[in-house]
């Protein structure tokens, strides 16, 4: 079994030095300068008719021993294809994918989540999946719809879901118990849970739970059970007024000892997993999503409880943790969307990567993977989603337009703003509405 790389060559690291900006306008040209080479037929031969597929992820050490066995129950199955892997942490990863790219060494399997399907598949990065559904050669017929559909840009299959997630509010179960505190509950408004946490932080002398004013999936949960949007379309689904609201209820949260100090709130808007509080000991809950709990467990001796958002929990809905896209500039595109309808699919595939992107497409291999697992991690993360699922809603149209993943760097950065009180809730409202304006071309 070859080994897997983590993070980039040496031969990569001489693509010279370019603005993140550039990195990605000089990545999404690449295929468009592809021209025939890139939607003519396959080149499926390798040296003595093998094929080498390279393909790339983000993840921890687990997702990738994970990932390893299933390609390579692959190659046992095929023994003419083989692959040449590389896997990263999530920072960094679109800046290393970018760079790959725009060196003309795209993988021809990649990972890859709505952060940036949009503006991949906007400049024909992207594979159009949708004539291999249509031939069998992907199949797509055990899939939850919501999930299928979120994977389309502009009328074309940009990615397969890899694995289904929502939103997980994580509490620390084992703070509670000591402190004889009561468990937060699905269905509590958000001035309650702010309460809740005002009072553990008074009880139990640990802030009650991370600010989420940063955190976009929070937000976008809060607009949704408003009547809102973050996005309509290619447009912002919201207005100031809103955001107002939402800095103005996390000011609330602070001014009541709910959360922690500035600086401990920016450390735990990091993206890193092993850096969300409830992980780190400084704070009760932290905003994450449900298939992170396994993740998240490493790094604490507590227990850990999961719940829905506060709020509605109608304004949750089953979304695509991530994808697997095909390079549209592959030689061999055949066996790359032969590779990925595999890890779909097929039921020991499914068995060995679990829930570690989040629960199984394929609603049979689900079935399959939560009658069989015993890790008690993973049970409780299947667990909470099923229950979770009764209650979401429809998926927010289309996925996110270019530029989301700026919007989310700029809320970031407005709503810190507002948290070291560099600027009230209404600056940092009409300051991210412009940003999040300018990061999708919205005029």
């Amino acid at each position: 079994m070859e080994p897997i790389t983590r993070g980039i060559t040496p031969a990569q690291r001489t693509v010279p030095p370019l603005s993140r900006r550039r990195l990605l306008a000089a990545a999404l040209t690449v295929p468009l300068l592809l021209g025939a080479a890139a939607c003519g037929g396959d080149d499926e031969g390798g040296s003595g008719g093998k094929t080498e597929l390279s393909i790339y992820w983000w993840g921890a050490e687990k997702r990738a021993e994970l990932t390893d066995q299933a390609l390579a129950l692959y190659t046992q199955k095929n023994p003419d294809v083989t692959f040449k892997k590389t896997w990263q942490g999530n920072q960094g990863y679109f800046d290393k994918l970018a760079t790959l790219t725009a060196g003309g060494n795209a993988p021809d399997i990649f990972q890859i989540d709505d952060n940036y399907i949009s503006e991949y598949a906007g400049r024909g990065v992207t594979l159009d999946l949708t004539e291999y559904t249509g031939n069998g050669k992907l199949d797509v017929s055990k899939f939850p719809e919501s999930l299928l559909k979120y994977g389309e840009v502009d009328g074309k299959l940009a990615g397969i879901a890899m694995g289904e997630n929502t939103q997980g509010l994580v509490y620390d179960k084992t703070l509670l118990s000591k402190n004889k505190l009561p468990e937060p509950k699905t269905g509590m408004s958000w001035e309650e849970f702010i309460d809740w946490a005002a009072n553990v932080s008074k009880t139990a002398n640990l802030p009650g739970t991370q600010d989420a004013s940063a955190v976009y999936q929070a937000l976008w949960v809060y607009l949704r059970q408003g009547g809102k949007d973050l996005y309509a379309g290619k447009q912002l689904g919201f207005d100031e007024a809103d955001i107002t609201k939402w800095f103005a209820l996390w000011k609330g949260a602070r001014d009541k000892g709910a959360t922690p100090t500035p600086d401990v709130i920016h450390e735990g808007n990091a993206s890193d997993v092993s850096k969300q509080l409830v992980a780190t000991g400084k704070a009760g809950t932290s905003w994450v999503w449900a298939n992170q709990m396994p993740e998240l467990k490493k790094s604490t001796d507590s227990e850990l409880g999961v719940i829905a958002y506060p709020g509605d929990p109608s304004a949750q809905w089953a979304r695509a943790s991530m994808y697997f896209s095909a390079f549209r500039g592959s030689k061999h595109k055949d066996v790359a969307v032969d590779v990925i309808n595999f890890l779909a699919n097929d039921p020991e595939a499914g068995k060995i990567l679990g829930t570690d992107r989040g629960l199984p497409p394929n609603l049979d291999v689900r079935k399959q993977v939560a009658d069989t697992v015993s890790d008690p991690n993973m049970k409780q993360t299947i667990a909470v989603q099923d229950e979770l699922g009764k209650k979401f809603g429809p998926n927010p149209p289309t996925v996110p337009p270019q530029g989301h993943s700026k919007v989310r760097s700029e809320l970031v950065r407005v709503a810190e703003e507002v948290v070291y009180g560099r600027q009230t809730p209404e600056q940092g409202a009409a300051s991210f509405v412009t940003a999040a304006k300018a990061a999708i071309g919205q005029s």
